[in-house]
């Protein structure tokens, strides 16, 4: 049946079933189900291929178990579509139900259209006196876009995922968007998309950095805000899913899911992981005063956590504990449901191989708060599927509790933000902190070292999307978000940045080459960590945002990366210091063990697994850790320790690692190497010292603010 004409097609509608949930193409036909458990009827309308026009609807005939079901005989893949869902309009008791609101199926694949906002959309009449206790009777259709019924058959090329052991994965966080809108071997028309992100020419150099994973910003199908669009912005993060099942289609040639398990395939035949940032806390339809857009006019007493009844203000109202108006409700079985089914798509028919999950503190929560046996956690770790991808956690919302760094369950790795501000306060050149600083190098056990959790639970960052990047970090004191039109209110103002003693760009060449280094001690920082490091895509070669630490709403080249500081000789001699550094990282056992490190000392080998040092060669003490001047230790990684739990000597080279972030140089007595000489093999104020050049070293002068590497021959 052909969904091209505009006249009404002759729509006959069977039983179906209430199974799987949403559209589904099964050769002869659709089946559609729609869960609601206070409809009291659910439409299907289908739209002529432009979306303009409705050429027909059917009501579900069946309802069982709260799903609403019916078989569609003959509609085929493309056929555009919407919901109309009946119910009680009563906000007092938490519904929202108005049928003259196109509704957004929740399980839609594909999406074709963008929303135009007006207020149409809105299930109240926006200006009554009443507010949002009114009632309006105007048409959303022609203001919304369009479900698209999809085919998901695919030919992959490649049959096994990377499966990057967790020890071994580097993560590289980037926008399909901003990664290549300037990248000069993406034509014109592949760039922003999904095709040019699949491109050999930008695949092969994320792979011979030495990264493993690429973590993507939000894809999923998301909208622009309206007070963003009034000022001439957009909503470039995505960090506003409407539709958990969909790409967004502005990644796209069209609604054809087909380019993304393209670049997945691409990315899996290059031994890259793809990771999703995936947003299920909150939707877009906001507060009592936001528009009905998909979930508020399907079932909005189940799909959201509303006040409760009693003294309080009652379920007209929402829980707002993600700051954005509303906050999705995974204590109900169905809406839990539904967040599984979606993380279990994208694993099984689109393939990725993990995700990062937005305020995931808030999908743990239930109702009397963070709940590490909760719903949602219990789900993921039992499950078959899930079970077995790379889940990570950004552990924090503005909820009560809302703060949980290491208190996520067993498989979970989690964001670590204290890693990034100690890091950065230490170079900084801040009091007091030494002893915090060891703690991060170590993959932070403090934190993380329990019920068998390993180092990787600790993802070890610098900069991410959110705040400065890293050469912003060495280059501005303050953020500079004027261009957000917010008057520089937006965004965090304790950034632990220093800007070398000039604020933003500048010629001097002294403070230049303080930057540059202060960028390769930051790097190198990262990635001779235990745990799990994670570069944010262009760090490697110094990209800067002009200051802005909230580029969220910048579609341009605040936020694209700059290719060009790739191609500069700076950006060159960056990006080539950081390969090294990935590269010993791969080389160096030491440098990436499965098991935390804690001083802990091995008969068999007469020495402990980590030691650390005074400058004078002298083993640290409290005193020494406690003294708020002190900037400049070493640690020794002995490769004799045991790697597992098994008390088998290991035969790997061994690593000392020595800090020093106070600003003239400190004379080092090295302690002795456990087996050989030392050799030096980097130095942050020498990049280009080649491996090995200085070999049999007993003390050297360490450069002030600056990171060293020795290896044991």
């Amino acid at each position: 049946m052909s969904v091209s004409s505009s006249s009404p097609l002759p729509l006959a509608v069977l039983e179906g079933m209430s199974h799987p949930l949403g559209a589904t193409f099964t050769g002869e036909g659709v089946n559609f189900a729609v869960f609601s458990a206070h409809a009291t009827k659910v439409q299907v309308c289908i739209f002529d291929e432009a979306g303009t026009t409705q050429i027909g609807c059917v009501t579900l005939p069946e309802y069982t178990d709260e799903i609403w079901h019916g078989f569609v005989p003959g509609l085929q893949p493309g056929a555009r579509y919407g919901l109309r869902v009946h119910g009680p309009y009563e906000p007092a008791k938490g519904h929202r139900f108005n049928h003259h609101k196109l509704l957004l199926d929740p399980y839609a694949k594909a999406y074709m259209g963008e929303l135009r906002w007006g207020p149409e959309l809105f299930g109240y009449t926006v200006g009554h006196a009443d507010a949002d206790l009114s009632f309006d009777e105007r048409d959303s259709a022609p203001f919304m876009p369009k479900c698209v019924v999809v085919d998901s058959r695919f030919e992959w090329t490649q049959t096994d995922a990377p499966r990057v052991p967790w020890k071994d994965t580097v993560f590289y966080e980037t926008h399909v968007r901003g990664f290549t809108m300037q990248h000069p071997a993406v034509p014109e028309h592949f760039r922003g998309t999904f095709a040019g992100m699949a491109r050999e020419e930008v695949l092969a150099p994320i792979r011979a950095l030495g990264v493993t994973s690429v973590e993507l910003l939000p894809v999923q199908m998301f909208l622009n805000q309206s007070s963003l669009l009034e000022k001439g912005l957009t909503n470039f993060w995505g960090y506003d899913t409407i539709g958990f099942f969909a790409l967004d289609p502005r990644y796209m040639d069209g609604p054809h899911i087909d380019e993304f398990k393209h670049m997945v395939d691409r990315f899996h035949a290059h031994g890259l992981e793809v990771i999703l940032d995936v947003v299920y806390n909150h939707t877009p339809e906001g507060n009592e005063l936001g528009p009905t857009i998909s979930f508020k006019g399907i079932d909005n007493a189940s799909y959201y956590r509303l006040m409760p009844d009693g003294d309080g203000p009652g379920p007209r109202y929402y829980i707002n504990d993600t700051g954005t108006g509303n906050t999705v409700n995974l204590s109900h079985p169905r809406v839990l449901q539904m967040v599984m089914d979606s993380l279990r798509y994208w694993v099984t028919e689109m393939r990725v191989d993990g995700f990062r999950f937005d305020l995931a503190t808030i999908l743990a929560r239930e109702p009397h708060g963070f709940d590490e046996g909760g719903g949602f956690l219990k789900s993921c770790r039992q499950d078959p599927v899930l079970s077995s991808v790379k889940l990570i956690a950004e552990p924090w919302d503005i909820g009560p509790g809302g703060y949980q760094v290491g208190g996520f369950p067993p498989g979970w790795a989690e964001w670590n933000d204290q890693f990034r501000d100690t890091v950065r306060a230490y170079w900084k050149g801040e009091e007091g902190m030494a002893g915090k600083l060891a703690q991060c190098l170590t993959a932070s056990g403090d934190r993380f070292n329990q019920r068998g959790r390993r180092p990787w639970a600790s993802v070890n960052f610098i900069s991410a999307h959110d705040g400065f990047t890293l050469a912003d970090t060495v280059s501005y004191n303050d953020k500079h978000n004027e261009a957000n039109g917010e008057d520089n209110r937006d965004g965090h103002s304790d950034n632990r940045s220093w800007n070398c003693g000039v604020e933003g760009p500048t010629d001097d060449e002294a403070v230049l080459a303080l930057r540059a280094r202060q960028q390769r001690n930051l790097l190198a920082t990262l990635l001779l960590s235990q745990g799990t490091p994670m570069l944010l895509a262009g760090d490697e070669f110094g990209r800067s945002q002009q200051g802005n630490n909230n580029a969220y709403c910048q579609d341009n080249a605040i936020s694209w990366v700059d290719w060009n500081a790739a191609h500069g000789e700076a950006g060159r001699e960056l990006a080539g210091f950081a390969s090294r550094l990935l590269a010993l990282r791969q080389e160096l056992p030491a440098l990436r063990r499965n098991r935390f490190l804690a001083g802990a000392y091995y008969e068999g080998i007469g020495a402990k697994d980590a030691t650390w040092f005074t400058p004078a060669g002298e083993e640290m003490q409290a005193p020494h850790w406690e003294d708020p001047q002190t900037r400049s230790f070493a640690l020794l990684l002995d490769g004799r320790a045991p790697a597992s739990a098994l008390p088998v000597e290991a035969h790997d080279a061994s690593v000392l690692l020595v800090f020093n972030a106070w600003h003239d140089p400190v004379p080092y007595v090295l302690p002795p190497p456990p087996a050989g000489a030392w050799a030096l093999r980097l130095d942050t104020a020498d990049p280009a010292l080649g491996a090995g050049e200085a070999a049999g070293v007993a003390d050297y002068l360490v450069t002030g603010r600056s990171v060293l590497v020795f290896t044991s021959t």
